[in-house]
């Protein structure tokens, strides 16, 4: 059997998909993923992926490209040249998999599933009803398995890549924290100055500390690293920026992908989390952590990419204490424990907790 999974949104989105794709790749033959162009660096670390198909759907993300008939049929064209048996389309909660479906029923696939709230008429063969609360990885799960997919034994449904590469050179030994100030969407940034004070506190507190960034933040991981942290803005891919954050004791970070990167990879988050999408769905997932910000702010559920509230008071009012005493809180800081050993019981000690 033939599988494809679609996600079409974002790096974190595809991410979050993981646990789902591996339960369809352990029912298929071989399963494509079909992701949008942000989201295709994810989609080829995730296990059980066997081929990755990119579409920048005109419906989908922060600048979507134009309707274009002849690209829309090119699109159809390639689905039906090599046509799964059955296609989950994962969105979410605020996302209709219609227009997908729609397109997928076009090219020929005869079993399609998805959440949706919508009237499906003949676009889904598997209408499933998300359940109330769930967060994006529990809810994906629900459907693969409402399609007839389960885990395999020994699959704990976490998030996960494979494939990390060797440590950068000036991180050779583990234990550091990692602070990644940037994200794609402003109103789930933290100050540039707020984070370059708490790159401070850490220091003086005797952290190794290490800030990240893409190629266009250079400038902010820079003046946020200042004289304190190593600072790797620009120098590392995803694959690379998962082994960083792989060896880290702590990551601090926003709502965005590298946050569930640092999940994926098992390391604690402290979580910089603007309220503007529900934490019970897009949290740090399977992994200890931390959530700092003002979850009654206004903004909250407003789903703003620019934040609505003059002086961005949902993460304003964190300080750098808070994201220090977050960072203990998870490191634990035992004296002669190697940081990453200590991370490992401590993960292992709640795993244990009922």
């Amino acid at each position: 059997m033939r599988a494809l999974v679609a996600r079409l949104d974002s790096f974190g989105d595809v991410l979050l998909a993981g646990p789902a794709v591996r339960a369809v790749a352990a029912g298929a033959d071989r399963t494509t993923l079909l992701c949008g162009p942000r989201g295709a660096p994810a989609a080829r670390m995730l296990p059980g992926v066997d081929e990755v198909m990119v579409w920048d759907a005109p419906w989908v993300g922060f600048e979507p490209p134009a309707v274009e008939r002849g690209d829309v049929e090119g699109f159809v064209g390639r689905i039906a040249a090599d046509l799964p048996d059955v296609a989950l389309v994962l969105t979410s909660f605020h996302q209709s998999p219609l227009p997908l479906a729609l397109l997928l029923r076009m090219a020929g696939v005869r079993r399609i599933a998805a959440d949706c709230v919508d009237y499906p008429g003949a676009l889904l063969d598997v209408r499933h009803r998300r359940g109330p609360r769930r967060h994006e990885v529990d809810a994906a799960l629900d459907l693969a398995g409402a399609a007839g997919f389960r885990l395999p034994e020994g699959d704990d449904g976490r998030l996960a890549v494979r494939g990390l590469p060797p440590p950068v050179a000036e991180l050779t030994e583990p234990g550091y924290v990692v602070v990644h100030p940037g994200a794609a969407v402003p109103a789930r940034r933290w100050g540039g100055d707020r984070c370059a004070a708490a790159v401070r506190a850490l220091a003086r507190a005797g952290y190794r500390v290490v800030v990240t960034g893409g190629g266009g933040e250079r400038e902010l991981t820079a003046s946020v690293a200042g004289g304190a942290a190593l600072d790797l803005g620009g120098r590392t891919g995803p694959a690379e920026l998962a082994g960083v954050l792989a060896r880290a004791a702590a990551v601090v970070v926003g709502n965005t992908g590298p946050a569930h990167l640092a999940a994926a990879v098992g390391t604690p988050v402290v979580s910089l989390f603007a309220p503007v999408v529900p934490a019970e769905r897009w949290a740090p997932y399977g992994v200890p952590h931390v959530l700092l910000g003002d979850e009654r702010a206004a903004c909250a559920g407003s789903r703003a990419r620019v934040c609505p509230v003059p002086g961005h008071p949902c993460l304003n009012g964190v300080s750098p204490e808070d994201v220090l005493a977050a960072v203990e809180k998870l490191t634990g800081r035992t004296p002669g424990l190697d940081p990453c050993q200590e991370r490992t019981e401590r993960t292992e000690r709640t795993e244990r907790t009922p």
